[in-house]
């Protein structure tokens, strides 16, 4: 039935289109490092694990080379003009959001109604801890098609669209994935352990309070490090929030996870290494100084995070 391969083949595909179509596009000047990089994306989803080791570890070194290097470059994208746009625009009016709504409703849904649903007796979702992810792939795929219902367009004019804008962005386009990946193998090597370690040394553990600010504090910083709360949250949890916080001092698991995930994304406001969020819109925009989103945003991201203390102590430890 409906599994993360189907899923995977589904987004092999989308790589792939991506790099056939970027090896065609002559005004790309790196075209082929280009097209070279989405196809070795392709090339993993569709057959990592039927790969040596080795081979998948090879091709994940020349990825971050490819990137690295400036492999990445745009090109010459079929567009229609400005004032096409425009006049599309005001035909469509607000139909132009159904599509965008339309993905996290059928997640949710999915998510929610589909957890035991079976046809024949045999469940319809091969794995229900991948649930959300399945029905997040059946929501791109109705979106798309919804889309292009509503704009009279083909599936092909949304790949090339949306070409244009993975090219613009890059490598960045990746970094959640990556580093959300890079928090599990942080706890997997046992940073957690020693992050519980440094606090016990350096603060008193019987005050609540103290280890709260060093829970939100922690996420928030490990989130500056490594761009991404995803990544921050498995270290900072299973280091300070479940035997600190929950364990020791009887917080709700619930809010103190919810706000903790809360505090990372105050880091993510002021970090470079969350390039996605604040590099890749200051390039799109052409703002002349590239670090102008975090410059704007960085003390709301203080603020929040200074509430987001509060908010645990008060409503966690209640």
């Amino acid at each position: 039935m409906i599994g993360m391969t189907a899923v995977y083949w589904l987004l092999g595909l989308y790589f792939a289109s991506l790099a056939w179509r970027g090896v065609r596009d002559a005004a790309n000047p790196r075209r082929h490092t280009t097209a070279l990089f989405w196809a070795l994306l392709a090339l993993l989803l569709f057959a990592a694990e039927h790969m040596p080791v080795r081979l998948v570890g090879g091709c994940v070194v020349l990825i971050a080379l490819l990137a690295g290097l400036g492999g990445l470059r745009t090109g010459r994208y079929d567009e229609t003009t400005a004032d096409e746009k425009r006049g599309e625009a005001m035909r469509l009016g607000n139909r132009l959001f159904v599509p965008a709504l339309l993905i996290p409703a059928i997640t949710v849904l999915g998510t929610l109604l589909f957890k035991h649903a079976s046809i024949g007796g045999q469940a319809l979702f091969d794995n229900a801890n991948t649930l959300t992810l399945s029905s997040l792939a059946i929501a791109c795929v109705v979106a798309l098609a919804v889309a292009c219902g509503i704009t009279r367009q083909t599936p092909a004019s949304a790949v090339e669209q949306s070409r244009r804008l993975v090219d613009a962005i890059g490598w960045a386009a990746l970094l959640p994935v990556l580093l959300a990946a890079l928090g599990s193998v942080f706890d997997a090597a046992g940073v957690g352990q020693a992050v519980a370690g440094v606090v016990r040394a350096v603060i008193p553990v019987e005050n609540a309070f103290l280890v709260v600010v060093a829970y939100a504090l922690g996420m928030a910083l490990f989130t500056i490090i490594m761009g991404n709360a995803f990544a921050a949250f498995p270290v900072m949890t299973v280091g300070i929030a479940l035997p600190l916080l929950v364990t020791l001092h009887g917080a709700d698991a619930a809010s103190l996870a919810a706000i903790g995930m809360l505090s990372g994304y105050c880091g993510t406001l002021m970090t470079p290494m969350a390039a996605n969020f604040n590099l890749v819109p200051a390039a799109l925009l052409e703002l002349k100084d590239p670090y102008g989103v975090i410059r704007a945003q960085w003390r709301t991201g203080a603020l929040v995070l200074a509430c987001n203390i509060l908010l645990i102590y008060f409503i966690s430890l209640r």
